[in-house]
């Protein structure tokens, strides 16, 4: 249990801006939070108003060396403790998180540009969901009989890694970070997690929540730089397994850092989804499918973003205009304002770079750009990273924002007429992470759902990462998945073979 002092208030906060100060400064290593050995900070700004709203701790080697020895030491008694205690104290975790649910959604809208309403805070919730439901399976870490001889009583036992070291993104930061945090905890790892350097707050936040419940050390939490603090992490000898959201070009370094070790790794790495409509399907289901589809609430910042939209010739200029008149009908707005549908960018990085992309496709011959939803009025939101929705058409499959991810709130609609030529178009794709079909013609719909390159396919719905449903993608996409039995068992466990011979 969390014992000693700490800034931040034990209950809620209401107040977003003075818990970022609170958690200025800060790593939580060893049930405590302290700062950064260098004493190094860096900025923490919110998006919407270019205002700084924090300081994270700027921690290289020496942090991550802490943590990880700190977390090494905690989990040998860790994984002396029997599978269902942990899983229940990780299912307490997520009752304690579950109370904190309005703070965290209003804590991460702040460092991100997420909108409250239809973001954020339905993060916070899936977080909470999360924990309880690996909570819940600590029963399930258990081995095989295996029939070898007569004589010989063979068996496997499942047994943690170790110390698991988890690089997370800032798109969703509070839900991949518990995808990989709580199936490794329940299996009886200890975990360090390197935060993303433009989201940190809530996930340091979450980390000091968590500590409440579970010994000290097992959960630790740094924020820094990649080369300064995510490669010490990847290389640090006592780290066992490597978990990683976020691009292909890092994810391949850290490849390439976890091969010299020889340890696993799990790696999710974008991708470019297709979207298919058929001409049969619901057409107004489908259209509000397509918004959820392309994550507009969350200005397409999204791994499963539907940036490739297929529309049945017979259907197209219908669902172009209603497309168009549906996001049209979005707010975009300050992000802790209720009545905001949409927020910002990120960073200046990211806009500067999605902006390119649209400037690049409005420049391309044949195409139209279909500038959607307005800029917010409210003059404190002027410096604000607010970027209008796009609605591509007249592209080419040749086109970089066909076969690139933008991660923006930019779409390419396209026509078709033929089943296998669509196919063929969304399988020439370097990614492979999802896919939804729409259709009321199941046999269509599963014949295609079968031959599309993706390692998660929805028809007739788009959902998010859902806990129980295995997620993970092909291709460049990554390797391994998350948010399953089979994760955590694959992905947080070996499987150790005893053999006892009875004569």
């Amino acid at each position: 249990m969390l014992d000693r002092p700490h800034p931040t208030p034990a209950t809620p906060s209401a107040d977003p801006f003075a818990l970022a100060k609170a958690l200025s400064g800060l790593h939580f290593i060893g049930g405590a939070y302290v700062p950064a050995r260098s004493g190094k900070t860096f900025a923490v700004v919110n998006p919407a108003t270019g205002i700084e709203v924090a300081r994270a701790a700027e921690g290289d080697a020496a942090d991550v060396d802490a943590a990880v020895t700190n977390a090494a030491k905690a989990q040998k008694e860790w994984a002396k403790m029997p599978a269902r205690k942990r899983g229940a104290l990780v299912h307490q975790c997520a009752a304690l998180l579950q109370e904190h649910v309005d703070e965290l959604g209003r804590l991460i809208a702040l460092e991100t540009g997420k909108a409250l309403r239809t973001e954020s805070r339905v993060e916070a919730n899936v977080v909470a969901d999360v924990f309880e439901f690996f909570g819940g399976l600590g029963s399930e870490l258990k081995g095989e009989s295996v029939p070898f001889a007569p004589n010989v009583l063979s068996v496997t036992v499942r047994e943690p890694l170790g110390v698991v070291g988890a690089i997370i993104p800032w798109n969703v930061p509070m839900l991949l970070m518990a995808l990989k945090v709580a199936p490794a905890l329940v299996a009886g790892n200890a975990v360090v997690v390197k935060s993303a350097e433009e989201a940190p707050l809530a996930v340091l936040r979450i980390c000091e929540i968590m500590n409440r419940v579970l010994p000290p050390d097992v959960f630790n939490m740094v924020s820094g730089f990649g080369p300064e603090c995510g490669a010490p992490l990847v290389a640090h000898p006592l780290v066992k397994k490597v978990t990683f959201t976020g691009s292909v070009e890092t994810g391949k370094i850290i490849y390439r850092a976890a091969a010299e070790k020889l340890i696993p790794v799990t790696l999710e790495l974008g991708g470019k989804s297709p979207m298919i409509v058929f001409a049969d399907c619901d057409f107004d289901k489908t259209v509000s499918g397509a918004l959820t589809s392309m994550r507009f609430t969350r200005q397409g910042q999204s791994c499963t973003a539907a940036s490739r939209i297929y529309v049945e010739r017979p259907i197209f200029d219908r669902f172009v205009t209603a497309m168009k008149d549906a996001v049209n009908g979005m707010v975009m707005g300050d992000p802790l304002d209720e009545k905001t549908d949409i927020g910002t960018i990120i960073s200046q990085g990211q806009f500067d770079k999605v902006k390119g992309f649209i400037a690049e496709g409005a420049a391309t011959a044949g195409a139209t750009a279909h500038v959607c939803s307005r800029m917010p009025e409210d003059p404190a939101l002027k410096k604000g990273l607010f970027l209008q929705p796009v609605i591509f058409t007249g592209l080419t499959r040749e086109s970089r924002l066909v076969q690139e991810e933008i991660f923006g709130p930019v779409t390419v609609i396209q026509p078709f007429d033929d089943p296998e030529a669509v196919l063929a178009e969304a399988n020439d794709s370097d990614y492979g992470l999802a896919a939804s079909l729409w259709t009321n013609n199941l046999k269509v719909g599963l014949d295609l759902a079968h031959r599309l390159e993706a390692g998660l396919v929805q028809i007739n719905q788009n959902l998010v990462v859902q806990a129980n449903l295995s997620y993970g993608g092909v291709k460049q996409s990554g390797l391994g998945k998350e948010a399953s039995l089979e994760a955590m068992l694959e992905h947080f466990t070996h499987k150790k073979t005893i053999m006892v011979n009875m004569r």
